[in-house]
């Protein structure tokens, strides 16, 4: 195992497409969304224990979660958990992790993935990533990770694959092409040359530093001005202002479709980014009409298709509906066409505009924010 790797778990979404069981205060990677007994992110943290040292692992997530990874991972050092000041999307997360690991490691590899992920076969990915390590090691290039499609998702990013063949399982990349409408999807999802982007990088350090230097250079330059105070008393501080003044962009559009040295290798382990209630849906037990619940007291009749979440003290009963995602929580039901369910996060504004801020929230997040201005 080399002490020179590291993982880098980005954790501070919202996960607003899980609404209403994500809410802004406790978001969807600290949930069992699925029902196995362990929440998104600590799936994920186990998912790297053999791959590299437990102690090289970071977590950055908002500011506001910092308690909330703790207690969920309390084998995690202190220090190991980043917290941001403000969303500034996956380039700034990264380029924060990257100069504080270049001024711990200089010879630092880093592995990146999202915290609300589902892999299985989990030994398969391990040999994916050591693959990606090794080509590293060996190259100037930075690795993305591949999945073949298996249904025409419009949700998802994908890379085109080059004919090009670099190594054992490694390609060129000819181009990225973010969310495609359904009839592109369809096309990509027959073609050979055409994976899902899993949003899952492997490069040096030092390697990385270079792509921020030439393809986004301001946020470079925010880093770099201030990165002696990383790792030291100084950092809240420095970040808090480098935060305020970069600009907010993802990896994928600010690096990785402008860097000519990306390389892809396919994975085929069973994966899902669990980015939505019918994500959930594809991953969980069905009935024989396809139906996927989670709730002691669901009953379907004449139903298809559905995806059903009801606490286990309510009965639920429906009946007469094909394709619907029906969530019920104690404060919120929500019933949506499965077509539709990309736009459950726009429909929050709708909420917001109506009801205030109050279902964006926990049931009983108002009641502790209160007691703790009382006590």
């Amino acid at each position: 195992m080399n002490n020179s790797t590291y993982v880098l778990i980005m954790a501070g979404g919202i996960g607003s497409r899980f609404w209403p069981v994500s809410r802004t205060d406790y978001p969807k990677q600290f949930l069992d969304i699925l029902g196995t007994g362990s929440t998104l992110i600590q799936q994920t943290w186990r998912r790297f224990e053999g791959l590299v040292p437990m102690e090289n692992i970071f977590v950055v997530t908002a500011e506001e979660y910092i308690d909330l990874v703790k207690e969920q991972l309390p084998l995690m050092p202190r220090q190991n958990i980043i917290g941001e000041p403000e969303r500034k999307n996956t380039a700034a997360c990264i380029a924060y992790m990257s100069f504080k690991l270049a001024q711990l490691d200089p010879n630092a590899r880093l592995l990146v993935a999202p915290s609300d992920q589902l892999i299985l076969q989990e030994s398969v990915f391990h040999q994916v990533c050591r693959l990606g390590f090794d080509y590293i090691d060996q190259h100037s290039a930075l690795v993305t990770l591949g999945i073949k499609p298996t249904y025409p998702a419009t949700g998802f990013g994908y890379i085109q694959m080059d004919e090009l063949k670099l190594a054992d399982s490694v390609y060129s990349v000819k181009r990225f092409v973010e969310k495609p409408y359904l009839g592109l999807a369809n096309s990509f999802m027959k073609r050979e040359d055409f994976f899902w982007n899993a949003g899952i990088f492997i490069w040096k350090v030092s390697e990385i530093l270079t792509a921020f230097k030439t393809h986004l250079p301001e946020l470079y330059r925010l880093f770099d001005e201030s990165k002696d105070s990383l790792n030291t008393p100084a950092e809240r501080d420095a970040i808090a202002y480098i935060y305020y003044h970069c600009e907010s962009i993802s990896i994928d559009f600010g690096i990785l479709e402008k860097s000519d040295n990306v390389v892809m290798i396919p994975a085929y382990f069973d994966w899902s980014d669990l980015g939505s209630w019918t994500s959930a849906w594809r991953s969980m037990n069905k009935d024989e009409s396809g139906n996927a619940t989670a709730g002691k007291n669901i009953i379907m009749i004449e139903s298809r298709n559905c995806m059903v979440q009801a606490s286990a003290n309510k009965l639920l009963l429906v009946q007469g509906l094909d394709d619907f995602i029906i969530v019920d929580t104690s404060d919120v039901l929500l019933i949506s066409h499965k077509e539709k369910e990309q736009e459950i996060k726009t429909y929050l504004t709708d909420v917001k505009q109506r009801t205030g801020a109050q279902f964006l929230y926990s049931a009983n997040y108002y009641t502790e924010k209160e007691e703790s201005r009382i006590f």
